[in-house]
């Protein structure tokens, strides 16, 4: 049997490679606002660190704290009590497509 790809709860389900990245997040949910940082992030996902986390579904906006921020739309997908959660996104604004792409080519380049 090829172990490859299998984690501690079976199938490895990601798709993309995932890069260990820390920044800062303000998370936009309703009229609040929320500090998080994020912890890893792929193409379409990354995990947040906080201690305000919403629940599997919730949907919500955040925006990077970066040289040229940009606001992501995120659902999420798991929750880790107590440490964060994971969210799937997309991002909210087309312009931020090719300065997301150079953040992954970045990070895959320095793995």
């Amino acid at each position: 049997m090829n172990t490859e790809g299998l984690g501690p709860r079976g199938l490895d389900r990601r798709r993309a490679p995932r890069f260990r990245y820390q920044a800062h997040l303000e998370i936009e949910w309703g009229s609040a606002r929320l500090k998080a940082r994020t912890r890893d992030i792929s193409a379409g996902g990354m995990f947040i660190e906080s201690e305000d986390v919403l629940w599997v579904g919730a949907g919500f906006r955040a925006r990077i704290a970066m040289e040229r921020p940009f606001w992501l739309d995120c659902s999420v997908k798991r929750v880790e009590p107590g440490l964060g959660m994971g969210v799937t996104f997309a991002l909210a604004e087309e312009q931020s497509q090719q300065h997301f792409q150079d953040l992954l080519a970045k990070l895959a380049a320095a793995s």
